[in-house]
C-alpha cells in the first residue's frame, strides 16, 4: 500500500485515569467507522480501565481500533486523583510523542490529564504544551484554541500560563514576529488555508488609546505587525480586545492573536462551549486536544460530553490529511 493510500494513524492518550478522559476515548470512538473510515486508532491507556468504562465490550470498527497497554500504578477511581498514577498519565503522552516523531502516528489527541496528580509525582509539569515543546526540543509552540465548522473561530496566545503581571515584559517585537510565522505557516501547511488572516489584539484597555493608557501597542505590538507584514503575514491590528470579537470584524478573518490567556479564550469558550479544542501549532507533529479539564465530578456518571473529543479527533484527521497531501 502506497503511502498516501494507507490509512491515517491517530494516537489516543486517555489522559488522567480518574477523570473523564478513558471514557470519553470510548464513547467518541464508537463513531469511529462511520465519521473517520480514512483513520486507524491507537488508544494509548490501561487495557483493563478503558474495558471497564467501555461497559459491556469495547468498541469495534473493523480492526481499526487498538489498544497500546501501559499499566497503572494502582487502580483509579473514578473522581479520586492519585499521585501514584502521575507518572502512568506522563508515560503516555511520551509514547505518544515518541511514536509521532518516530512517524508511527499521523497525528495525536489528548485527552485531559490533572497537572497536580503529576507535580505530585514528584515532576515538574506546567502543561501540555509547555511539554510537548521541550520533548519534541521546539523553541517556541503557540497555543491555538478552535471551534468547529467551516469558518470556525480560531484564537492563539502570545503567552499562555503566566501571571498577569508577567505579560508585558514577555511580548517582545522578535517573540511576536515569530508566533505569527508559526500561526501563518500551520494554518497553510495543516489547514490548507491558502492566504491567513489573522487580527491581533492589544494589550491595554482600548489598545492603549494612542500610549495614555499603556505603551506597548506602541513600542512592540505595532512595529511586530510591520515586521511580519513585511514578511507577506496578512496580520492586521492592534486591535481592542473588546471590540474586536464582533462577526464585522471576525467574518474575514481566520484567527485571532490575543495577547495573554484570559484576553482571548474566555470569548472562545464561550461560543465554542462543548465542542472547543485546543491545537499546538509549530510542532513538528500534530497534536490537538480537548479544551476541557479532567472534570473528576463527571467521572463514571456517563454524563460527560464528547463533543469537544469528537472535534478534536475531526482536527486532527483533516490536519494530517493535508500535511500528508502537501
Amino acid at each position: 500500500m502506497s503511502p498516501a493510500a494507507r490509512p491515517l494513524a491517530i494516537a489516543i492518550t486517555t489522559g488522567e485515569p480518574a477523570g473523564v478522559g478513558p471514557e470519553l476515548t470510548v464513547a467518541t470512538l464508537r463513531q469511529a467507522r462511520e465519521r473517520w473510515s480514512s483513520a486507524h486508532f491507537t488508544v494509548l491507556g490501561d487495557r483493563s480501565l478503558l474495558e471497564a468504562r467501555a461497559g459491556a465490550r469495547w468498541p469495534e470498527a473493523g480492526g481499526a481500533i487498538k489498544i497500546e497497554h501501559h499499566a497503572l500504578a494502582v487502580p483509579a477511581v473514578s473522581g479520586r486523583l492519585d499521585a501514584a498514577n502521575g507518572r502512568y498519565v506522563l508515560g503516555l503522552l511520551d509514547a505518544a510523542i515518541d511514536g509521532a516523531v518516530a512517524g508511527r502516528f499521523d497525528a495525536i489527541v489528548t485527552a485531559p490529564l490533572q497537572k497536580s496528580t503529576i507535580n505530585d509525582a514528584g515532576v515538574p509539569f506546567t502543561g501540555h504544551t509547555e511539554y510537548l515543546a521541550e520533548r519534541t526540543n521546539t523553541p517556541r509552540v503557540v497555543m491555538m484554541l478552535a471551534g468547529s465548522g467551516e469558518r470556525p473561530l480560531r484564537v492563539a496566545l502570545a503567552t499562555t500560563h503566566l501571571p498577569l503581571k508577567d505579560v508585558s515584559a514577555a511580548l517582545t517585537i522578535d517573540g511576536l514576529v515569530e508566533t505569527l510565522t508559526i500561526i501563518d505557516h500551520d494554518l497553510r501547511a495543516h489547514f490548507g488555508l491558502p492566504a491567513p488572516r489573522i487580527l491581533v489584539t492589544g494589550l491595554n484597555p482600548h489598545a492603549g488609546e494612542n500610549g495614555y493608557l499603556g505603551r506597548e501597542e506602541i513600542d512592540v505590538i505595532t512595529p511586530a505587525l510591520e515586521r511580519a507584514r513585511a514578511l507577506g503575514i496578512d496580520a492586521p491590528g492592534p486591535y481592542p480586545a473588546d471590540t474586536l470579537f464582533q462577526p464585522r470584524y471576525l467574518k474575514d478573518a481566520d484567527c485571532v492573536l490575543a495577547m495573554f490567556h484570559d484576553q482571548g479564550l474566555p470569548v472562545l469558550k464561550y461560543a465554542t462551549f462543548g465542542e472547543g479544542i485546543n491545537v499546538t501549532l509549530g510542532l513538528p507533529i500534530i497534536r490537538t486536544s480537548v479544551d476541557h479539564g479532567t472534570a473528576l465530578d463527571l467521572a463514571g456518571t456517563g454524563r460527560a460530553d464528547p463533543g469537544s473529543m469528537i472535534v478534536a479527533i475531526d482536527a486532527a484527521v483533516a490536519m494530517a490529511r493535508h500535511k500528508r497531501a502537501a
